[in-house]
Order: structure tokens, then C-alpha cells, then sequence
């Protein structure tokens, strides 16, 4: 009765009060993108284009760039631990969906098709805009981009201004304490922008609130730890907390912006994450014979350094009138450290890759016609090595096999695209086309083949791909629009595809190289319809179709002549990443917004998708990576000085029938039936103290659900209260 009581006063009691104007129900109307490289009006833009704006960050509550992501509805994160965030986007993940920080390129050679947490080194709290775009999106962005693209920007320094921003946050689900401080000095023609985050993570307790069919299904009943110098499995005082599962992070950025006349500027972006060692907590929860396997399994810290340099131009004289010239240079450390139970020789696996790029894009805007062209370019540099620690004596020694090639990878990728938009009946009809042409080259070296008998010293390829698209847009009226669209997208083989070893589905297969890998292509058709309906009203659906060619996918593989081989003292089977499948996806989004007065919201979005591979044998199988229908439906109130809003997040069923059997969908950590259902009900209120200080409050998981999302290895937050304070000067 409280709880209602509560719930009734945030949603219902200011509203015999003035209200304020809330953000514009129909988002066509004035939403500028970048999905072509250059800004451009989303009215334009025939590929669906998702925005989350700086407010919606700014009010977010989340606890890093996939939380944010995920608490939108509007895109699936999968998790294999705390520290993490996988984003999918239309069936696609990790190295099938391209990530891009501030126009530079995050994927790189060794993002894997499996499950990635590279998007958390992206600090949330400098963020100002985030673009999703669905779909392929080869043309523009080249390799990597089957399901689309997330791009994230960051903020930019302001000229003529001295500011700076606080805030800090506080998660009763996982002990969250998060700081950060940015400050903004400007002057007439140079700028700089600074900021600093630090996020400690305790170990995340799972809902309480359990269904009868979930028996004792992700409870922690038991851990490792080390007691006199011997590992032992001791019993866990709250099943529900999930030990080891906490860590740290720090994020660091560093903007400088030098604008010597109108039209004209310079910008240097530094930034660099880095974490503490941060658990992978779905393997520390793994049985063989009977008790837990991994006394320890942990990535080591992330660290991710990043120096881009970026001209723009809207001066120019000559053909073209707009110019964007970018350079940039990352330095990547990623690690893997696992250790059996009571096993003393800890196993780590470093890889450190460096990656240098280039762009130049060029735009001009002539009556009907806007042509864009470019070139880019990214330099991949792979370093692997592995060694043995003995914990007791801390003595390293060699002879453990590296994940990647030993003797160094390279992987390089240059092309040139055109993009076109023409009005060919202005502000009715627009086509939107446009044209990649891509050269990709790899080379891996194996310096010590005597681990695994190699039958070959090196791995080398190269790779000429193509990608295409062409859409229509009709624009019946200022608050319509229709558009029917074809993309191509590719992703080329990259070394993780192609050289890898390592142990997958929890020990139960080993991978190993193939280096006979081609590229894998998409053709996707999609179909929209917006429209608002009296101006209180918003609805938007999407559809889709793709097809999946040369679909990489790890099977059953003779290595030397054996399909099983020994490794880390068990008889193993044996399997590699070939293109045996072909693939169809098809699905919809759809979404609802109703403004019936002036600070009121009522809005809900869905996503549904569903995907079939057909093998090389001509049998059909459920495609991995494929989420169950999931959204979020809510009511958003303002104010004054009071901002609230309830929401429900929801996933639907995945039944054991539509798990990929040889795929990265994690069903030994679901169900015997596959991953539940699940809701939560959630509420969230930011309260304006001061025009430069504000408070928020939410309570997450309401009613303490446990549930897993799907794929995920790891119990989702039980019932939360988040509380959140902001101060500007």
C-alpha cells in the first residue's frame, strides 16, 4: 500500500500544478544525424535511425554505456559478467554490429564473434549523443557492419564559456559508487574540455523473488577461495549474491578544440579506460565431475588509449563544400587469466593490438543533389603472448599456448565509398544510394608450432568486397513518413575468425585455426512508416528482411586428422570456424508515443526478431544471437521542478528449440526449458533543487525479480534504489 501510495504521488500529484513543455512527441521533426558521415535531418535518412539525446543520457541511471543501451528498450545487451555489455542489434552481435567512438572505428581485429564488453570503456558520463543505426551499414562504415552501427559522442569543448559538471551515484544492488567531474574552459578561439570517471562495483545480488520451476537454478550456493595457502569450495551465506562478481574502472578524457576562423576547426581527442581485473563470473560458476572447475577465471584490465585528430571544414572553395579529415591511433590491452581448482599454475593470455586510421570525407550540396565521398583506412598491429604463473612461488615460466599467432598479426582495411541523396521531388520524394568498394589484407605468423602440431607456419588473405544501398523516402505531409530500403553489408574474416585457440562452450569443444575463411555478406530489406495522428499521438513501425551469406560458424573440424585433441588434460572435440551456412533474419520494431496534455507521456516499443541458418547438409537451425522479443513501456511526467517517470522492461521466452546447438547462445546457463520470461517494474524521479543542482531517485526491479537476459551468464539486479546527485557551475 505504500509502495502505491508512493507510486500514485509521483505520477499524479503535481498535476494540478503549471506544467512545462516536454521534448517534441514527433522526432522527425528536427533530429540531425550523422549517419552519413556529414549532419543531415533524419527526414532524410531512408535507414532507420535511433536517437538517444543528452537528456535521456543525462536522466539515465544506469551504470555504464551498456546499461544505458539497454535501458532504452530498444537494444538487447547480453552480459557474461558485471563488467560487461554485448550489444545486438537485428540478430547481430559483437564483431557483426560495428562500434564507433567520436567518428573513429572501435572494432578491431581480434573482436570476436561471440559475446564483447568493449563497449563499457565508453564513459557514459561524458556522453552527449548515442546513434543507432539498424541495419547494414557497409557503404559508410565498411567492414563489420551487418546489424549496424552504435555510434557514440562524446561532448565537445564550448567556445566563450567556463564551465564544469559534477555527479555522483550510488547502486544498493551492487554497492555502485561512481564519480565523475568535468570542466569546460573557452575562450574565443580555443577550448578545452576535461573529464574524469571512477565507478566501483561491489558483487551484484540476484532478485529473491523466484518462480517455482527455477528450483535452485543460479544461485551461488558455493565458491572458491583460498584458505592456508590450499583453494576450497566453501558454502555461500546468501545464495543470492553473486561472489566475485564486483570491479573497478576509470575513464579519462581530454578534448581540445582550436577554431582559428568561422568554418574552420581543429580537435584533438584523447582517451583512455582502464579497469581493475574484472571476474568472468559465468565461468566461475562452471561444474565438472561434480564441483566447480575454475578457482579463478578473469579478464585482466581493459585498457583502451585512444589520440584522434579531426579537421572539418565548411570554407572550401572548389567543387566540394564541406570537408572532414580524421587520424587517429588506439592502443588496446585485453588479457585472459584462468587457473583450475587447485590447479597452482595460473594460465594468462595478453594481447595488445594497435591500430592506426585514417579518414577523408568531402560533401556537396547543390540544388536537389548532396554527394558525399571518402576514403578511410585502419592498421592493425597484433601482439599475443602466454606464460605460466606458479601462485605459491609467483615464478613464470613458458610453454602455454597463446590464443592468437605467437609470431605477431597483422590486419589492414582501406576503401572508397559514394553516397548520394537526391530530392527528386523536394520535400516529397528522396532517394537516398550509394556505393563501397573495400581491400582488406591479413597476415598471422606461428612462431611455435609444436603446442598443437600445426600443419602451417603462417595464415595470410586478401579480400576485395563490395557493398550497396538504395533507398526511397516519401513524405506525404510534414508528420509522415514512408521508406522502403536495400543495404548490403560485409564483415572480412579477421584474426580472431581465422587463428584462434581457445576452449569454447564451457570446455566442451576446443577451437582451433582455419585460415580457408571467406567474407561474410548480408542483403537486408526493410519497409517504415511513421506518422503522427493529431498531434498527440506517434506511432513508427519497422520491418525487415536479410539475407545471410557465407555465414561464419564454428562445426565439427578434423585437425591433423583427428576431430579431438588434448588440451588442459581432457580429451577435447575439435571444431573451427568455417562458412557453412546461409542465413535469413527477419523481424520488426514498432513503437507508440501519446501526448494527450502537456507534460504527460505515454509511450512502448518492441523489438521481435527471428533467424534460421541452413547448413551445408541442407537442415535448418536456429541462428545464435538471436534475442526473444523484448521492450519497455512507460509513462513520463514533468513538472516544474519534477521530472518522473514508471517504466516495465520485458524479454519473452526462449525455448530450449530455439538455441543455435553449436552456437554461442550459453544454454548451459539457462534453464532445462531455455531462459525464462521476465518483467520488472521500475520508477525514477529527478527533482530540480536549484537550476544548477539536481537529485534523482529510482527503484529498479521493483518487485525483486530473479532473471537472467538471455545468453547471459549472470543474474540480473534484484530490487535496487539508485540515487544519483548533479551540480553544474
Amino acid at each position: 500500500m505504500k509502495l502505491y501510495r508512493f507510486t500514485w504521488l509521483l505520477l499524479s500529484a503535481p498535476a494540478m500544478a503549471q506544467q512545462q513543455k516536454t521534448d517534441s512527441i514527433h522526432p522527425l521533426s528536427e533530429v540531425v544525424v550523422t549517419a552519413n558521415k556529414f549532419e543531415e535531418k533524419s527526414r532524410y535518412v531512408a535507414q532507420k535511425v535511433e536517437v538517444i539525446p543528452f537528456h535521456a543520457i543525462e536522466n539515465s541511471l544506469s551504470n555504464n554505456t551498456g546499461g544505458l543501451l539497454e535501458q532504452t528498450g530498444k537494444v538487447f545487451v547480453q552480459r557474461s559478467q558485471m563488467g560487461g555489455g554485448s550489444p545486438v542489434l537485428r540478430g547481430f552481435e559483437a564483431s557483426r554490429i560495428l562500434l564507433v567512438v567520436d567518428g573513429v572505428r572501435m572494432n578491431n581485429a581480434i573482436y570476436r564473434t561471440g559475446h564483447l564488453q568493449n563497449v563499457i570503456t565508453i564513459d557514459d558520463d561524458i556522453t552527449e549523443k548515442v546513434e543507432i543505426i539498424y541495419g547494414p551499414a557497409s557503404t559508410i562504415y565498411g567492414s563489420d557492419a551487418l546489424g549496424g552501427v552504435i555510434h557514440f559522442q562524446t561532448k565537445k569543448p564550448a567556445l566563450n564559456a567556463f564551465k564544469s559538471n559534477f555527479s555522483t551515484r550510488f547502486n544498493s544492488g551492487n554497492n555502485e559508487f561512481t564519480g565523475h567531474a568535468d570542466v569546460n574552459i573557452g575562450g574565443k578561439r580555443f577550448a578545452s574540455l576535461t573529464s574524469f570517471s571512477y565507478s566501483r562495483f561491489g558483487d551484484q545480488r540476484q532478485g529473491a523473488r523466484r518462480n517455482d520451476a527455477d528450483g535452485s537454478w543460479g544461485l551461488r550456493n558455493e565458491y572458491i577461495t583460498t584458505i592456508n595457502g590450499r583453494d576450497s569450495i566453501v558454502k555461500n551465506n546468501n545464495p543470492d549474491i553473486q561472489r566475485f562478481s564486483g570491479y573497478k574502472q576509470y575513464d579519462l578524457l581530454q578534448k581540445l578544440l582550436w577554431q582559428p576562423r568561422e568554418g574552420s576547426s581543429h580537435m584533438l581527442n584523447l582517451q583512455y579506460s582502464t579497469s581493475s581485473d574484472i571476474p568472468r563470473y559465468d565461468r566461475l560458476t562452471d561444474i565438472r565431475n561434480g564441483r566447480l572447475r575454475w578457482a579463478e577465471w578473469y579478464y585482466g584490465p581493459q585498457e583502451r588509449l585512444m589520440a584522434a585528430y579531426q579537421y572539418r571544414s565548411t570554407r572550401l572553395r572548389g567543387f566540394f563544400d564541406q570537408l572532414l579529415l580524421g587520424a587517429s591511433y588506439q592502443d588496446i590491452e585485453e588479457s585472459r587469466m584462468q587457473r583450475a581448482y587447485r590447479n597452482p599454475e595460473l594460465e594468462s593470455r595478453m594481447e595488445n593490438i594497435q591500430v592506426a586510421a585514417f579518414n577523408a570525407d568531402l560533401r556537396k550540396s547543390k540544388g536537389r543533389s548532396e554527394l558525399n565521398v571518402g576514403i578511410d583506412g585502419q592498421f592493425n598491429f597484433l601482439e599475443s603472448t602466454a606464460f605460466f604463473t606458479h601462485t605459491g612461488t609467483r615464478e613464470k615460466k613458458e610453454g602455454l599456448d597463446t590464443r592468437y599467432p605467437d609470431g605477431g598479426s597483422t590486419m589492414h582495411y582501406t576503401g572508397a565509398y559514394i553516397q548520394h541523396l537526391y530530392k527528386i521531388i523536394p520535400g516529397k520524394l528522396i532517394l537516398n544510394d550509394g556505393l563501397r568498394v573495400n581491400y582488406v589484407t591479413l597476415n598471422s605468423r606461428f612462431t611455435d608450432t609444436a603446442l598443437l602440431h600445426l600443419p602451417f607456419t603462417g595464415a595470410s588473405q586478401q579480400n576485395v568486397t563490395y557493398s550497396a544501398n538504395a533507398g526511397l523516402i516519401y513524405l506525404p505531409d510534414a508528420k509522415s513518413k514512408l521508406t522502403l530500403g536495400f543495404s548490403t553489408g560485409f564483415r572480412a574474416p579477421n584474426i580472431d575468425d581465422i587463428a584462434k585457440v581457445f576452449e569454447s562452450a564451457g570446455g566442451e569443444q576446443l577451437v582451433v585455426p582455419n585460415p580457408d575463411l571467406k567474407p561474410e555478406q548480408t542483403f537486408n530489406f526493410d519497409l517504415g512508416l511513421s506518422r503522427l495522428f493529431g498531434n498527440i499521438l506517434y506511432v513508427e513501425v519497422n520491418g525487415f528482411y536479410s539475407i545471410f551469406r557465407n555465414a561464419i560458424v564454428l562445426d565439427k573440424f578434423t585437425f591433423n586428422g583427428k576431430n579431438e585433441m588434448l588440451y588442459n588434460g581432457q580429451l577435447t572435440p575439435v571444431v573451427a570456424s568455417q562458412n557453412k551456412a546461409k542465413a535469413h533474419i527477419t523481424g520488426f520494431q514498432g513503437a507508440a508515443s501519446l501526448q494527450p496534455v502537456e507534460g504527460l507521456r505515454v509511450y512502448s516499443h518492441i523489438t521481435y526478431t527471428y533467424g534460421r541458418y541452413t547448413g551445408a547438409d541442407g537442415k535448418e537451425a536456429p541462428m545464435d544471437h538471436i534475442p526473444p522479443l523484448f521492450g519497455k513501456t512507460g509513462v513520463n511526467y514533468r513538472w516544474k521542478w519534477l521530472e518522473t517517470e514508471a517504466y516495465a522492461l520485458y524479454n519473452g521466452w526462449k525455448k530450449v528449440k530455439d538455441y543455435n546447438p553449436n552456437g554461442e547462445d550459453n544454454l548451459q546457463y539457462a534453464t532445462p526449458e531455455g531462459m525464462p520470461s521476465w518483467y520488472t517494474l521500475n520508477l525514477s524521479a529527478t527533482f530540480t533543487l536549484h537550476p544548477k543542482l539536481k537529485a534523482q531517485a529510482g527503484l529498479e526491479n521493483l518487485l525483486d525479480e530473479h532473471y537472467r537476459v538471455f545468453a547471459s551468464g549472470i543474474g540480473s539486479p534484484a530490487r535496487s534504489l539508485v540515487l544519483k546527485l548533479r551540480a553544474s557551475f
